[in-house]
């Protein structure tokens, strides 16, 4: 038997009752739904469920799929939209839900899946990453579920370091995932550029050079004889930080910090080059 569909109020919907998989939504996408609503009318209702009394969240509904066709509403000014009520078993399962009406219906970022199941966890709503990946993306391989959670670490260490961070491709994501499984976390922190001055582009070439050193087949070993060897970055006097980084001609010491926009400092490092490699 399928299920009634009635016509509810806006101003009755939480839209962020559960945590949302889609970050950001396409302006050209939402241009062309709402062209389709206006002419056609809204093919698909959207799906909610009834929430809990909280005078905090006064909303009696919450909404488990239809983000994009809610927003259209909205911006259109109506006051109601066909909807279908749903009685999902729990707040796991009403996420669930989202995440299997999403796959369907509009492709979902791979940083904004890791995004997902970094919020569910913060909120308690699953024991372990691999108890969230099991419940919201039960169809997906052994291989991709993985990858999922290298994406998960990723995303959690860098989640306010990345301009437009939903750009991110599966492979970029892949390169970090090792690279942070590698102990690289401090040194990659220090190479991302201020997402506030660079776009995603200009912050990847950045943080290219630290990550071709950490994935590169034959890493460099510390010598036996030098504990905490290799070097690969020092934080000195008045937060002057220096960082090794790997290019195909050779090494690149990269000097930041505030001490660092002192010509003087370059100066002394140039003397001390010297020094060391003068022909006797």
């Amino acid at each position: 038997m399928t299920d009634p569909i009635r016509d509810i109020h806006l101003s009755d919907i939480d839209p962020d009752a559960i945590p949302r998989d889609r970050i950001v939504h396409d302006p050209e996408a939402l241009a062309e739904l709402r062209l389709s609503i206006e002419t056609e009318g809204l093919r698909h209702p959207i799906e909610i469920f009834e929430t809990e009394p909280d005078p905090d969240r006064p909303c009696p509904y919450g909404l488990i799929s239809g983000h994009r066709r809610l927003s259209v509403f909205r911006e259109m000014g109506r006051d109601t939209i066909p909807a279908v009520i749903r009685q999902p078993d729990s707040l796991e399962s009403a996420i669930a839900s989202m995440v299997s009406e999403n796959e369907m219906r509009a492709q979902v970022s791979p940083w904004e899946k890791a995004m997902l199941i970094v919020t569910c966890l913060r909120a308690g709503l699953f024991p372990t990453a691999d108890a969230a990946v099991e419940h919201l993306f039960p169809a997906l391989s052994r291989q991709k579920r993985s990858r999922l959670r290298g994406h998960v670490i990723v995303a959690d260490e860098f989640e306010y370091r990345f301009a437009t961070p939903e750009r991110l491709s599966v492979s970029r994501l892949d390169r970090l995932a090792s690279a942070l499984r590698s102990g690289w976390d401090d040194i990659l922190h220090d190479a991302i550029p201020d997402r506030r001055t660079h776009a995603l582009d200009s912050q990847w070439e950045a943080v290219l050079p630290v990550l071709t050193e950490a994935l590169s087949p034959t890493p460099i070993q510390p010598a036996p004889s030098e504990p905490g060897a290799p070097r690969r970055m020092r934080t000195l006097r008045r937060g002057l930080t220096v960082r090794r980084e790997l290019t195909r001609k050779g090494w690149i010491l990269r000097f930041s910090g505030p001490e660092a926009k002192s010509p003087g400092i370059i100066d002394d490092v140039l003397d001390e080059v010297e020094r060391w490699f003068r022909v006797e």
